[in-house]
């Protein structure tokens, strides 16, 4: 850059300079500002400063010295202590000030019409220009001898960009909280704070500029090229939030975990991220608000965190319902065509050539047709090519939409007369019920996710062989559709700590957990002594129970801790409460002391703890305080929580303190993760679906047995058949109690575990049996949220949202 002609050398061209590449030192701020760690000062300047030597009290002339060198030098020269004086060559008082200098340096060449007078006797006079001034016995720098220094920059460049790779303690200014009492609304406080710029918090956290793809001003996504610049580096701690069988009410597992993190890194200075899931938009619309936590331990800007995100969802609703018009259209063109045409449509001859795609060649060899020519297929492997003959009794592809309509729980479809005739009965799931979220959840990467999406399953052909999205052609298309999706999207808490938000799959008919790829970046970026804290959907029966047998194994990832939330609401109700209603307002037992209904509702609680042991890894019980639980009962929990087995038990304020409240769980939490771990899963992928689902009845529900419906015990025998037995198993059951009952409180024993049907979402990699009916499309109540939501037209501020 210095050596570019003066017309070029403008302010533009060196700002296209990037400062890690900036080995010339042309991005002058930090240099200016007096950061001389932290820049590289420009070779020349370099150069002249180890020749003046000791320079300190005398006084040097600058003499046409300009743009990023003049200033460097300017720069380095007063902070060495000298006085100094810049002027241009024809400058009026040269002469004069030539006399007077301890030392001269000349920064660009002399023209001809200006004379040189005789310097100060002694004075050192070091010329940067090319050509030397005649007749003066002068110091002159060569460009050949700055190639040692400028050298030098570039190896102080790399021991920065390799420093840069590698993981650190963050330098992290967390945000100050100012608690007010009594707790404003969610929303309130979310605005109340100012978050920091999002490119801000991922430089802090150790991500490279072109790590991130920024939306706005507080959310981005984060590239997966990431886990190959930290491969070497080791994880840090990995710790799963889980809950006890819960209230309707939900007991706060999302506010735990924020509260946890802010606690580990805003008070306690340790590294952690906070991995959660993304929130549909169906429950913020419908019955339980936002999802970002909630009082002071949530993730901001909460109404960005609950709509819309990075359109995430909105890929997987697309991507989703491209599927299911292939399912139809494809099976209609079947209907009406035949080989010949189908073949001539589906291979057509483009500018006189006809060749198959790359996934028709695929297509091809799966069905043992090694040919490759269009022309050279006989009538019969036509036949085999362009019929799927998809059986429309088997469709278990739904279309979905992101919003809580009951009306589309059973509909029609194909009544217009320009589908010949082809009408079914079909039905719409909630967006987040989709395959393609669970799939998101699971994969490792890229190419990982493209062969996942190829082997869903949408139905079966009429021999009773499974049908796939592959075998429909339209893999690569959804692997577009979700190319941006697969990213974790970087947001931060209300103290300025990150967190990743990606993924939210079902947690009854899908596993419930966000994504692998979110704990895999967040290990590495958090590094060995740094912590990643999860969460799991329901209790711990359902979601860590999914997450270990389910998540662990697609992950490779060993937890090291489980922070298993209680409260002491939820414990009455076990202990034989009221009935707790959403919208309801809660009896008197709820709110005054009740010790006996505490101490009678711990055996849920103890329950909780024996399933966590099961799997061989430490549990911490975090009881989330509310302003109504009285000092004894709070004891009293904690009490027999670490009588039942669980490292520790810790009172958790984060709710109305922030992560103030939350430090002594952090505390436990650290000291639970370095105790022995000998985590293993609950059963082998071997074994038969049958017996699989009987060790998870009666070892985490405490069921006696398991009863298969005849329809549930054919579709077992067809996905054994098929060759999908080896997959691990995803109980699609109620989350308000252990068993299939959801008034059964407490630890319900003896029961049969009735198991209605059996369905596989092949390509997420799971069987889900269903106890029970399981719905996959939330309705809306009589009084939904969207009544308290709003917009206002001036601020363009959301308000309602809690």
């Amino acid at each position: 850059a210095l050596d570019l002609p003066e017309s070029l050398y403008s302010s533009k061209v060196l700002n296209a300079v990037k400062p890690e590449k900036d080995v010339d030192g042309v991005n002058l701020g930090r240099l200016v500002h007096g950061d001389v760690c932290d820049c590289l000062v420009p070779p020349t300047v370099c150069a002249v400063m180890e020749l003046l030597e000791d320079i300190g009290g005398k006084k040097v002339l600058l003499v046409g010295a300009r743009g990023a060198e003049g200033a460097a030098l300017q720069s380095v020269l007063q902070r060495r202590g000298a006085a100094v004086l810049s002027c241009h060559w024809k400058a009026p008082q040269l002469q004069s000030e030539l006399r007077h200098a301890d030392a001269v340096v000349f920064g660009s060449a002399k023209p001809h019409d200006v004379p040189v007078s005789c310097t100060k006797p002694g004075a050192t006079v070091i010329n940067c220009a090319h050509d030397p001034l005649s007749g003066k016995s002068l110091r002159v720098l060569c460009p050949a001898a700055l190639g040692p220094l400028l050298g030098g920059n570039m190896v102080k460049n790399m021991e920065r960009w390799i420093q840069s790779q590698q993981c650190r303690k963050w330098d992290l200014h967390s945000l100050k909280l100012q608690p007010l009492s009594p707790v404003p609304s969610d929303i309130e406080i979310s605005r109340a704070q100012s978050p920091k710029a999002v490119d801000v918090l991922a430089k802090e956290i150790g991500l490279l500029t072109d790590e991130i793809e920024i939306y706005g001003q507080t959310k981005a996504k984060v590239r997966l090229s990431l886990l190959e610049r930290l491969k070497d580096q080791p994880d840090g701690k990995y710790v799963l939030v889980a809950g006890i069988t819960p209230t309707p009410l939900g007991e706060g597992k999302s506010t735990v975990t924020v509260g946890l993190v802010q606690a580990l890194t805003a008070h306690l200075n340790i590294n952690s991220f906070a991995c959660l899931r993304q929130p549909s938009q169906g429950p913020t619309f419908g019955v339980k608000g936002g999802a970002a936590g909630g009082g002071y331990a949530q993730v901001i800007p909460m109404e960005e965190f609950n709509l819309h995100l990075t359109g995430d969802i909105h890929a997987i609703t697309a991507a989703n319902n491209l599927l299911a018009a292939a399912i139809d259209a494809r099976i209609l063109h079947e209907n009406t065509q035949s080989d010949k045409s189908l073949y001539n449509r589906l291979v057509p001859v483009v500018n006189g050539v006809r060749g198959f795609s790359a996934i028709q060649l695929a297509r091809l060899r799966r069905l043992g047709i090694n040919k490759t020519d269009p022309e050279t297929l006989t009538e019969e492997e036509i036949s085999k090519f362009v019929r799927l003959d998809i059986d429309p009794s088997t469709i278990t592809w739904q279309r979905v939409v992101d919003t809580n309509d009951r009306f589309l729980r059973k509909i029609t479809v194909g009544q217009a007369n320009t589908e010949k005739g082809f009408v079914r009965q079909a039905q719409f799931d909630i967006a987040v019920a989709s395959e393609i979220m669970a799939i998101l959840a699971l994969t490792t990467s890229l190419q990982d996710m493209k062969e996942r999406l190829g082997r869903m399953v949408v139905a079966n052909d009429k021999k009773g062989q499974p049908v796939t999205a592959e075998d429909l052609g339209v893999t690569g298309a959804l692997a577009v559709l979700m190319k941006d999706a697969i990213k974790p999207t970087l947001m931060q808490t209300l103290e300025g700590t990150p967190v990743f938000v990606h993924a939210g799959p079902f947690a009854n008919i899908a596993h419930g957990n966000s994504s692998v790829l979110a704990d895999k970046i967040a290990l590495k970026l958090v590094g060995e002594k740094g912590f990643v804290v999860t969460e799991a959907g329901f209790g711990a029966d359902i979601g860590m129970e999914k997450f270990f047998n389910i998540k662990c194994r697609a992950s490779g990832l060993v937890p090291s801790v489980v922070v298993l939330v209680a409260t002491v609401r939820a414990l009455k109700m076990h202990g034989g409460g009221p009935n707790v209603t959403a919208g309801a307002p809660l009896k008197k037992e709820y709110t005054e002391e009740n010790l006996q209904l505490v101490a009678d509702g711990c055996c849920n609680l103890q329950k909780q703890i024996q399933i966590t042991q099961l799997f061989g890894v430490p549990v911490v019980v975090a009881l989330n305080v509310f302003k109504t639980d009285s000092p004894a009962e709070v004891d009293l929990v904690c009490k027999i929580a670490k009588e039942s087995g669980a490292f520790d038990a810790v009172p958790c304020n984060h709710w109305s303190a922030g992560g103030k409240g939350a430090v002594k769980l952090a505390q436990a939490v650290e000291k639970a993760a370095n105790q022995k771990n000998s985590f293993k899963y609950l059963y082998s992928l071997e074994l038969p679906i049958a017996e699989k689902i009987r060790i998870i009845a009666q070892k985490v529900y405490g069921a006696q047995d398991i009863e298969l419906s005849p329809a549930a015990q054919s579709q077992v025998d067809r996905y054994t058949r098929q060759g999908f037995g080896n997959l691990p198993i995803c109980m699609a059951k109620t989350h308000l109690s252990l068993s299939h009952q959801p008034e059964r409180k407490g630890v319900p024993t003896g029961f049969i575990l009735p198991i209605s049907d059996v369905r596989a979402s092949i390509g997420a990699g799971f069987i889900y049996p269903l106890v029970g009916t399981m719905s996959t499309m939330p309705g809306l109540p009589t009084r939904p949220c969207f009544y308290d939501i709003d917009l206002d037209p001036i601020t363009e501020q959301v308000k309602g949202l809690f």
